[in-house]
């Protein structure tokens, strides 16, 4: 998972949809320093989301274990993750 208290992910491969392994994290748009607002996304219940600055889905996959498909969409405080 990140470094963070909660999961990033970003966009900069410009995919249409990102699978994710959890239903809480932020969407920061593409990698610093060109992200948007880092905004808080929770699914709740449900297995998708739009994040409302750059429109990218993220539906959830139980399966990732917090991580993200493509792999490099998760961010790390120290870059993307390997």
């Amino acid at each position: 998972m990140a470094d963070h208290g909660i999961a990033h992910f970003h966009n900069s491969p410009g995919v249409p949809q990102i699978r994710v392994g959890l239903r809480e994290f932020m969407c920061i748009g593409a990698l610093p320093p060109f992200d948007h607002p880092h905004v808080f996304i929770d699914m709740g219940g449900g297995t998708d989301a739009i994040c409302p600055y750059c429109s990218t889905r993220f539906v959830y996959d139980g399966s990732l274990h917090g991580g993200a498909e493509p792999k490099e969409c998760l961010w790390t405080a120290h870059g993307v993750a390997a």
